[in-house]
């Protein structure tokens, strides 16, 4: 009778259901890629969180810490002479690079979204940046830029952007008396239109997913009101794709404030690697880490009032 009890126990164990077993599934298949989100980056994270609180050594093979409050912050605030003057520049330069950004990834992604000869070409050409956009590829690429100048003995083309050309281009355009800080300007977006081109291929990418999910419908119903191209991208194409500036803001200043080549990570990379001041660099980093989470912010309620989410 026992025997029987317990098979007949067995055969009542309820099985997983098909919803539990997917769930399962899913662990199972993130399940590496927690592991190395917990050991690579929350841990080392944490570490440099307490090194920023701690005077760093190395001696005999192993770190010591001692306990400094707030003094590495303050030594990266008020001691170090090219912190703040860092971040100002980073700052400054994120501000009018980003719109750049935006407009010319859109621009281009319009421009890619229509049926032409040779589209998939452009499109593998635009996005190709992003498959080796990597900041040792990227300073090679713009110092051999610099440098064709120099080589051959003649004057490089940013020394040029910089003496006449911006102003022999304005006076063709018929603007004359501009100020040196507008020719500034100028001048740096001119410099940086590789680098624009450079970091715009995510977000050319997330626009045409954008465009290519407006319904044909909205554009019949456009023009059968009569609408122009014009008036068709303000009143459709642009509140479609609005989400996806919201998003594209967002990537383009976590972007910009991470790359490599910025003077900030410059600066942090040196007290790291080379002065081997850990404590100093973590304070560093988690200042600029603050900076960044207050911009993404401030942008995100800011431009989330003029996004359009279509309502089912």
């Amino acid at each position: 009778m026992s025997r029987k009890k317990v098979s007949s126990g067995a055969a009542k164990r309820p099985r997983l259901s098909y919803e539990r077993r997917k769930a399962l599934y899913g662990y199972g298949f993130i399940s590496l890629w927690l592991l190395g989100t917990i050991w690579f980056f929350l841990i080392p994270l944490g570490k440099s969180l307490i090194y920023s609180f701690n005077s760093v050594g190395i001696e005999s093979g192993h770190m010591t810490m001692k306990w400094s409050g707030l003094d590495n912050y303050s030594a990266a605030l008020n001691k170090d002479q090219y912190y703040v003057d860092h971040l100002e520049k980073t700052l400054l330069e994120t501000l009018w690079r980003t719109p750049l950004i935006l407009i010319f990834s859109l621009f281009i992604a319009v421009v890619l979204n229509q049926k032409f000869r040779g589209r998939t070409l452009a499109r593998a050409v635009f996005f190709l940046p992003v498959i080796i956009a990597t900041g040792p590829v990227f300073r090679v690429i713009n110092d051999d830029m610099d440098a064709t100048g120099t080589s051959s003995g003649q004057p490089q083309f940013s020394t040029l952007l910089h003496t006449d050309l911006v102003d022999e281009l304005m006076h063709f355009l018929g603007v004359y008396d501009m100020s040196g800080r507008m020719t500034g300007f100028i001048t740096a977006v001119a410099d940086s239109v590789f680098g624009i081109v450079w970091s715009s291929g995510i977000q050319i990418l997330l626009f045409l997913a954008a465009l290519q999910n407006i319904p044909p419908s909205a554009r019949e119903a456009a023009q059968i009101e009569g609408a122009t191209s014009w008036e068709y991208f303000w009143k459709i194409v642009f509140p479609y794709v609005s989400p996806f500036v919201l998003a594209n803001l967002i990537f383009t200043v976590i972007d910009s404030f991470t790359d490599p080549m910025n003077e900030v990570m410059r600066r942090i990379l040196v007290f790291q690697t080379v002065d081997i001041n850990y404590g100093l660099a973590s304070a560093m980093a988690w200042l600029y880490f603050g900076i960044i989470l207050a911009a993404i912010a401030v942008v995100t309620f800011i431009v989330n009032k003029f996004v359009y989410y279509e309502v089912d």
